[in-house]
């Protein structure tokens, strides 16, 4: 019998004089003005103004149960089929999510050519179709599905329609929707879900995703370091920061010195490091800031 690893996942904790000092729309308008090789760091709180719930709380308390760990998804066919079980409802989501303020807002400050790297911890795809040409995904994307065993990819569109004809009465009631791409159902769901396998080998697929107890891949990595060190500010953007790969490229700017700004809905774990953090909805801080920053 297959049982969820129990793993305590790290929360924020507001740390006396370190918390991050409140700039203004002005200030940060300003701050867009006067730097011309911006790297972009996003998270969930990018997305959920197009439906796609955040991972946190404005405290940084994890909203959902516990996530699958890759170790378990890669031994237990029973965790394979948990998850492509919520995946199978939490991917329609996806599928229609569309690109939101905050989207559209960076991709208008991309345009101005102020940004010289764009890196970003959400894997549903939404900047890329907001108009970003080129973003380091440091997570992966939902939308490309992999074969463990001979290595074909494969679109996910392409693997809903075959879960789709494999499952054709299978209805169970959906308690929730999670992030990315994650539904939640009832425990007694999943025995009756069938899964697909690679049509190419009959392989194990896994979403193109770096799962919790994953490594990012080192060349991507790398790529998102060279930015940071290329950049003159750094801009965070709906991330509280508690994933490692993510804090690890603000605390490398505030290494090299450079200015760092942060717009985000509550605490991140880098307020300490921080030139200065708005508060607020992502989309509407940033138009604003872009709205006079080409006046």
């Amino acid at each position: 019998m297959s049982s969820i690893r129990s793993v305590r996942i790290p929360e924020l904790r507001a740390a006396p004089g370190i918390q991050a000092r409140a700039g203004t729309i002005n200030e940060f308008a300003r701050f867009l003005s006067d730097h011309r090789r911006i790297v972009i760091l996003t998270g969930a709180g990018c997305s959920t103004g197009s439906g796609i719930p955040a991972y946190r709380d404005e405290s940084g308390r994890w909203r959902r149960r516990q996530p699958i760990f890759y170790q378990d998804f890669i031994r237990d066919p029973a965790m394979r089929r948990r998850y492509w079980a919520r995946s199978y409802f939490g991917w329609r989501i996806m599928q229609h999510a569309e690109p939101g303020l905050t989207h559209s807002a960076l991709a208008s400050l991309a345009g101005t050519g102020r940004v010289s790297g764009f890196i970003t911890q959400n894997v549903d795809g939404l900047h890329q179709r907001a108009g970003h040409a080129e973003v380091i995904e440091l997570h992966g994307g939902l939308a490309r599905v992999l074969c463990l065993d001979c290595g074909l990819g494969s679109s996910r569109n392409g693997l809903q329609r075959r879960l789709e004809s494999l499952n054709p009465e299978w209805a169970p009631e959906v308690l929730d929707i999670n992030p990315d791409g994650d539904a939640e159902l009832d425990e007694q769901a999943y025995p009756g879900f069938r899964i697909a396998d690679c049509v190419a080998c009959g392989g194990t697929l896994k979403p193109d995703v770096v799962f919790f107890g994953e490594s990012v891949p080192r060349d991507r990595l790398a790529a998102a370091d060279a930015l940071v060190e290329n950049a003159d500010a750094m801009l965070i953007v709906g991330t509280s920061l508690v994933v490692w790969s993510g804090f690890r490229l603000a605390r490398r700017a505030a290494e090299r010195g450079i200015p760092i700004a942060a717009v985000n809905n509550g605490l991140t774990r880098a307020d300490g490091m921080l030139t200065f953090k708005l508060e607020g909805d992502c989309g509407s801080v940033m138009q604003e800031a872009l709205r006079r920053l080409i006046e």
